[in-house]
């Protein structure tokens, strides 16, 4: 499992982003990030191939990051291990 997975569910054509998203977080990821946190990831992934690393996204209601209610794009993309659904170069970004 890890990266190789989600390169591959990633492939699948047939499948929304949300619906891999679902899979990658809930099937990749141990403990499974729970089903609420798709959309942020989506928007994350949007911003992120727009160049925008350190826009901030705002979190589901109940769950916070380091006790704010936004996350920077960056971050979101790094925890979540995002790097597999991005259109741009992550290793290569500066944020």
């Amino acid at each position: 499992m890890g990266r190789f997975t989600a390169e591959g569910i990633n492939e699948i054509a047939e499948l929304s982003l949300k619906q891999k998203l679902t899979w990658h977080l809930q099937g990749n990821h141990y403990p499974p990030v729970p089903e609420i946190m798709v959309k942020p990831c989506m928007e994350a992934i949007e911003l992120a191939n727009q160049g925008y690393w350190s826009a901030e996204v705002e979190m589901p209601v109940g769950t916070s990051y380091r006790g704010r209610t936004t996350a920077p794009v960056s971050a979101i993309v790094e925890q979540h291990h995002l790097e597999t659904f991005l259109d741009t170069d992550y290793e290569n970004e500066e944020y």
